[in-house]
C-alpha cells in the first residue's frame, strides 16, 4: 500500500468558485489576446503557480503530518491481512486515497483507525458512513 503518483491522483475534481465580474472580465480579455486557451486554463495556470511558491511548505507540512503524496489504495486482500494480525493501519493521503469496492464497512472498521484525506476519498458509499467518526 505504498504512496505512488499515478494517473488515478492526477485526475481532476470538479470545484465551483465565485470571482468578481472585474477579475473575471480581466479573465476573459486575456483570454481573448491568447495568454490562456480558456478560462479554465488560467485558473489551472494560477492555482500551479500558487502551488509551486509554496512547495517548500507543502513538502515540510507533509513530512511533519505523515502524509503518503500521491496515491494510496487499500485492496480487500491487504485489509484482510491486516485483520488476521491484529493491525490496524492509518489512511494519511494528500492526493487520492482509494478503498476496494469489494471492502465491507466490518472490514474497513477493523483495519482503519484514522482517515484523514487531503484531496479525494474514493471508496464504497457504506465504508465512507463506517468511517465517518474516525475521519479528521
Amino acid at each position: 500500500m505504498p504512496g505512488t503518483r499515478t494517473a488515478e491522483a492526477d485526475r481532476s475534481e470538479k470545484i465551483t468558485i465565485n470571482v468578481g465580474l472585474v477579475d473575471l472580465g480581466e479573465i476573459d480579455l486575456l483570454v481573448n489576446e491568447g495568454f490562456f486557451a480558456n478560462r479554465t486554463d488560467f485558473i489551472r495556470a494560477a492555482i500551479r503557480r500558487q502551488l509551486d511558491s509554496r512547495s517548500g511548505a507543502v513538502d515540510r507540512t507533509v513530512a511533519r503530518r505523515g502524509l503518503t503524496l500521491g496515491s494510496e489504495h487499500c485492496s480487500r486482500q491487504h485489509l484482510e491481512t491486516l485483520r488476521d494480525s491484529g493491525r490496524m493501519v492509518e489512511l494519511r493521503v494528500l492526493g487520492l486515497a482509494s478503498i476496494a469496492e469489494d471492502v465491507s464497512p466490518e472490514l474497513a472498521l477493523a483495519t482503519i483507525a484514522r482517515v484523514e484525506v487531503l484531496g479525494a476519498l474514493r471508496a464504497p458509499r457504506a465504508v465512507k458512513a463506517a468511517l465517518v467518526s474516525r475521519t479528521i
